[in-house]
């Protein structure tokens, strides 16, 4: 198969219509999905975790819901159609992350911790310093992730309604930072995990019918697909080989290992996914959830290969780039050649429902990751690290009100935030948070729930020594100034060459747990560890 041509046109005004009204339906459904969870989130269980109340099944969904954010439909497959091989890296590495979770995370979370990560950290360590930190990161991780989300959403509005870079798609950012506090603040848990489960629904039955009819273009002939895609692509050969973003120079190969870490590492991290093993009723419940949950993920990149590669091959990179040059519309432009072209019916129903179920996946996701957010801050930070030793604890329903207000002041800032990242594609945006979780989550939890000596000054060295060396390095690479994409344009003032800082802030998160914990005056608390590894490998006393 030769060649594709380039688009003869993009989408017209019917196009705008329909998609603009499946926007409306896919926003009011949603919406009446939180009023009606609103009424049953007066509790802190309902408004953090849903009362605990969800099955394996309906979590695993909402999981996968969860997870599969615009850097899944919208990032990864443009990677792909624009990179070939070395785009195809990002699901893989997406992917295999949920082995760590599996294996090491889960059950654990689930049976020692309440609503966050910093519950967990609290059965052995002293409150108030790990709560400061495990809060904070967890605060900036949400933050980095919310961006990258409606950064996708203001490229797919402009696709849409075809305003290009203007004003429309800025409004296109607040308007989505608007929705995501109200699912927070009026449903909680209930209506999030439900918005979810929906959404990952449509997610993969849209991907399913997409995969279907790009496979039965080329008559269920792989070969012939990837050939096609390396002609579309203008690379030839070479891209499907490893080398066209990453290997050219050291410093590029040096950016693939630290992003195949951050990637690997970072889901166990993230603090919406964790939250995610608290509405479920038992540790077993949230083994099963994770089981789905990797089920679905899995089909679903398979099925995202297969789409990058059709939008080479139909579409072609020149016209993907051309649209947008971080890739973010490649999965509506083919919907739009797969049923029929700019001018067929075909091509308008399929463009317009793809769209809103990608309008759908980013609107799940930022209300999972704005509660997470929010949970930080009211839970951990405000409950208990701005509390004075021997003030009363804070009232649930005084910390609900915390939570609701860091909702709206959390989605202002992503929306801020937003408006200065657009050039970049969500899934290396999403890559950063990855990096930064990976970093400051990880290794404390880690060394909480396995190393007896750990202390709470290793805990909070470890979180700090990984949150600030990688929000550093990010401030101070290629991503913020320096290079034709960065977000400040027109200044000069990094020196950081890898623009994921993984390859050294995760190191350094470990490191920094174990240096504070063989300095620490005040040895573990060898009671506390023993409840600990009892409470998580037998749910004995576990909420």
């Amino acid at each position: 198969m030769s060649a594709p041509a380039p688009l003869a046109a993009g989408p017209t005004a019917q196009h705008h219509v329909l998609a603009t009204v499946l926007f409306a339906v896919v926003v009011l459904v949603t919406l009446a999905i939180t009023l009606r969870a609103g009424r049953r989130s007066s509790a802190a269980d309902d408004f953090y975790v849903g009362g605990r109340a969800f099955s394996p099944l309906q979590n695993g969904f909402a999981i996968t819901g969860d997870y599969l954010s615009a850097a899944s439909f919208l990032g990864i497959t443009g990677l792909i159609a624009l990179y070939g091989y070395d785009g195809l890296l990002y699901s893989i590495g997406f992917l295999v992350a949920w082995l760590v979770v599996l294996m090491l995370v889960a059950e654990l979370v689930r049976n020692t911790g309440r609503y966050t990560l910093a519950d967990v950290l609290a059965v052995r360590m002293r409150q108030r310093p790990v709560r400061a930190a495990a809060g904070s990161a967890g605060v900036v991780v949400t933050l980095l992730y919310l961006v990258a989300q409606m950064v996708g959403a203001g490229s797919l509005v402009a696709l849409l309604l075809g305003t290009g870079d203007g004003p429309a798609r800025s409004w296109t950012i607040v308007g989505v930072g608007a929705l995501m506090v109200v699912y927070v603040t009026v449903g909680g848990m209930e209506a999030t995990t439900w918005i979810q489960i929906i959404k990952a629904v449509l997610l993969i039955s849209g991907t399913a019918l997409l995969t279907t009819l790009v496979l039965v273009r080329f008559h269920g002939d792989l070969a012939g697909l990837m050939r096609a895609a390396a002609d579309g692509s203008g690379a030839g050969p070479a891209y499907l080989e490893p080398g066209l973003r990453y290997g050219a120079t050291i410093t590029s190969r040096l950016d693939f290992i630290s992003l195949g870490l951050a990637l690997v590492l970072g889901t166990a991290g993230l603090p919406h996914i964790l939250s995610r093993f608290y509405t479920v009723p038992t540790a077993r419940a949230a083994r099963r959830s994770t089981m789905w949950a990797v089920g679905l993920v899995g089909c679903f990149y398979l099925m995202a290969i297969v789409l990058g590669l059709g939008a080479a091959a139909i579409v072609g990179s020149g016209a993907v780039r051309a649209d947008d040059p971080a890739g973010n519309t490649a999965v509506p432009l083919l919907a739009l050649e797969l049923g029929g072209g700019a001018a067929t019916t075909g091509g308008l129903l399929l463009f317009a429902v793809t769209s809103a179920v990608a309008f759908a996946t980013i609107l799940a996701v930022v209300a999972g990751l704005t509660l997470a957010s929010a949970a930080s801050f009211a839970h951990d930070i405000y409950a208990w690290a701005l509390r004075r030793a021997g003030r009363p604890k804070v009232t649930e329903r005084r910390e609900l009100l915390v939570a609701r207000v860091a909702a709206v002041v959390v989605g202002a800032l992503a929306i801020a935030l937003s408006l200065y990242a657009q050039r970049l594609n969500v899934a290396f945006l999403v890559g950063l948070a990855f990096a930064v979780a990976a970093s400051a989550n990880l290794p404390t939890l880690l060394y909480t729930l396995f190393w007896r000596r750990f202390t709470t000054r290793g805990a909070v060295w470890a979180v700090y020594g990984g949150l600030v060396p990688a929000v550093l390095l990010v401030v101070f690479s290629p991503v913020v100034s320096g290079g034709p994409e960065s977000i400040v344009s027109g200044v000069d003032f990094h020196w950081f060459p890898l623009e994921n800082p993984g390859l050294v802030s995760i190191p350094l998160g470990f490191l920094a747990g174990w240096l504070g914990t063989v300095t620490s005056r005040r040895p573990a608390d060898p009671d506390r560890y023993a409840e600990l590894e009892v409470r998580s490998l037998t749910g004995a006393g576990a909420v």
